[in-house]
């Protein structure tokens, strides 16, 4: 091919960067990954307190007495958080296969190891104001719910199952993530005067996670929508 005729070498690398990585799974994962920001630096935060050696107060009494859980659970769902938004890139996914599995070993337990320690830590640690018990109950219903996605998920990879395994993987991300949501759904609480209700409480927790439930679901029945379609193919 002569140089008239051959593309520049620059023009031709940077088509490669977008073919392999589209604009609109970039915008995907950055938002993924903003919405996680709260969560992860509040994290680091209290396990950065829990290391320097917090002073016990009534709020953080129950992480100082027994810090592991909570530190468990803040490293997993940081680790399954992150990694997992690029986990459910389908270009990712494609172009990167064997990374893929490769960071799928550590993003599946890591979220499992999250669902269960949270389970534990709403089933053992002291519940202090304004949560109660409707907000337990939601914990646990959402805790065994973020497991069971991610072992259905992992069962499907293995039967080779990949519709399965996007699917329930994605129900697994979208509760694990609803920790940034429900900052946003907060917000009312925040600029409200006074204390929050334990109602109050419980609704914009439980909210956070039905938002990001339904987005879930939208996007799982959007992907089968577009498999099947004949303009798809």
């Amino acid at each position: 091919m002569s140089d008239v005729t051959a593309p520049p070498r620059s023009t031709a690398a940077k088509s490669t960067r977008r073919d392999r990585w589209p604009r609109r799974e970039r915008w995907a994962v950055t938002g993924l990954l903003a919405l996680s920001t709260v969560p992860v630096l509040a994290g680091a935060i209290r396990v950065g307190e829990l290391a320097s050696g917090a002073v016990m107060t009534e709020a953080n009494a129950r992480f100082v007495s027994d810090p592991a859980p909570v530190v468990i659970h803040i490293v997993t769902a940081t680790v399954f958080s992150v990694l997992g938004a690029f986990q459910l890139m389908p270009s990712y996914r494609r172009r990167n296969l064997r990374r893929h599995r490769m960071t799928g070993r550590v993003v599946a337990p890591a979220g499992l190891v999250a669902a269960l320690s949270g389970v534990w830590m709403t089933v053992f640690y002291a519940t202090p104001a304004p949560d109660g018990v409707w907000l337990a109950v939601v914990r646990l219903v959402v805790g065994v719910c973020m497991a069971a996605s991610i072992v259905l998920g992992v069962r499907a990879a293995v039967r080779r199952d990949i519709r399965s395994h996007r699917g329930w993987m994605i129900r697994g991300y979208a509760i694990g993530v609803g920790a940034g949501t429900q900052v946003l759904t907060s917000v009312p609480l925040l600029l409200a005067d006074g204390l929050p209700t334990e109602l109050w409480r419980t609704a914009t927790m439980a909210l956070g996670w039905l938002i990001n439930a339904v987005i879930g679901e939208v996007i799982i029945w959007r992907g089968r929508a577009r498999s099947v379609s004949p303009l798809a193919r």
